[in-house]
């Protein structure tokens, strides 16, 4: 996996945080990556209530979709432009092979695969379905970037509309999110209230002064 070459192409800057996670290490992982974002006042509380549900659906497809054990998850909080960076990565079977498991998406392109993933409810049989379709809210509340990369294509969306573009092969799937640090939304609300984010990011990782500070 060529690390330096993702590096280069999606961060800049100061030397973002790099963690490699299995389905053994993954909690271990995610909260401390949401607490060094947790532990940046210029960031909203709200944007980081849903980024973390988003965080950790997104670290979970690939221990339960990837047909690999492990992945990488490299992180950035960039102050000059008040933005959160995250690029998840592994070598596992990509997109269009997992979403083939399912029956429904047996003769999908890749293409196709790619576009739909991040749909309501799609998914290959062992998810609900619902992880990349609210990273796909959150990027339409507070994005700048998402990028979708697997097999010799990708998805973009800079939170207004998807486009697919050819791309260098990947072996397995890249997904690269940026997003606005500092604006306010209503996560609860921007994914429908199917999932009380707001409550679920509290009880994990703020305390009850703190809690009772922002009030």
């Amino acid at each position: 996996m060529n690390i330096d070459g993702l590096l280069e192409k999606y961060f800049s800057g100061l030397l973002p945080t790099i963690e490699v996670f299995d389905d053994e290490s993954i909690h271990r992982v995610y909260s401390h990556i949401v607490n060094l974002f947790k532990a940046c006042p210029e960031i909203e509380l709200s944007v980081l209530q849903l980024l973390s549900y988003c965080f950790y659906e997104i670290l979970d497809n690939v221990v339960t979709h990837s047909g690999k054990n492990c992945g990488t998850v490299i992180s950035q909080y960039v102050k000059e432009n008040n933005a959160i960076k995250i690029l998840v990565v592994d070598d596992g079977i990509g997109i269009q092979r997992s979403l083939s498991e399912n029956k429904q998406y047996k003769d999908i392109s890749e293409e196709e695969a790619i576009r739909i993933c991040l749909q309501d409810r799609v998914t290959d049989g062992k998810g609900m379905g619902f992880g990349l379709y609210s990273t796909l809210c959150l990027i339409r509340n507070a994005g700048i970037k998402l990028e979708i990369h697997s097999g010799s294509h990708k998805l973009v969306s800079d939170g207004k509309a998807e486009t697919i573009e050819s791309a260098t092969q990947w072996q397995g799937t890249i997904l690269f999110l940026e997003i606005q640090a500092n604006k306010e939304i209503e996560p609860n609300e921007v994914l429908l209230n199917r999932v009380n984010v707001e409550d679920e990011f509290n009880d994990s990782f703020l305390d009850t002064e703190e809690i009772d500070d922002l009030w």
